[in-house]
């Protein structure tokens, strides 16, 4: 893949793929953007003490990266699932500066997720366990997972990746939720509001980012 890493206006870093001419997150700010659409909106929403999470496209590492410091000042366990087809260069990585944003101990913690086998469970510290999976959204075999209470749908854009936002998605997501799980995503279509409700799914749009004036988030009602 031809990456470059850009600056957003945050000040944090993303990644521009010009093959189709992508970023990973809002050039309004990566950070800002991870913020407000998983964690304030999704992490923060959960009650649970113990959440079991799923994120579609690891990506950059950076949802990861905010829920293990959001779970550590909540006190909320946490075992995260990542799915990602294309795990990204080792050189690439090294040069993201989301860990400036914060503490030193936390440049050591990014490295911790990207560093960890893929494929199996890894137990970050005690309240975090991490298993990161390489695959295929369209191949994952869904009948492994357990149950989530919160997913994180963040492929790329309908636009440039439809096939992972249609209805036979959301259909095989449903079942693999706990009663009234979660599900955010700053994708806000029409179309993809309409697949999220035929699957079962409770959907509100709530306001969205900056930069971005809605975002959506659905609830597997009982």
């Amino acid at each position: 893949m031809n990456i470059e890493i850009t600056r957003t206006q945050d000040g944090s870093n993303t990644l521009y793929l010009a093959d189709i001419d992508e970023h990973y997150h809002s050039t309004f700010g990566a950070i800002q953007e991870s913020m407000h659409v998983f964690i304030r909106s999704g992490f923060d929403f959960c009650s649970k003490s113990e959440i079991r999470i799923l994120e579609i496209g690891l990506g950059t590492g950076l949802n990861c990266f905010l829920t293990k410091m959001a779970g550590r000042d909540s006190d909320k366990a946490v075992q995260y699932f990542a799915v990602e087809k294309y795990p990204l260069p080792t050189g690439i990585l090294e040069n993201l500066n989301y860990s400036e944003n914060f503490t030193p101990a936390d440049a050591e913690l990014f490295s911790a997720i990207h560093d960890c086998p893929w494929n199996c469970n890894v137990q970050i510290d005690s309240r975090f366990m991490l298993h990161k999976i390489e695959a295929d959204l369209l191949d994952l075999k869904f009948h492994d997972l357990p149950l989530f209470d919160l997913i994180y749908f963040d492929a790329f854009s309908p636009k440039k990746q439809p096939e992972l936002w249609n209805l036979s998605i959301f259909e095989a997501l449903y079942p693999k939720m706990s009663d009234n799980g979660i599900l955010v995503t700053y994708c806000a279509k029409g179309a993809v509001r309409r697949s999220l409700r035929a699957a079962g799914f409770s959907v509100e749009r709530i306001p969205g980012p900056p930069g971005k004036r809605e975002m959506l988030r659905a609830i597997k009602t009982i």
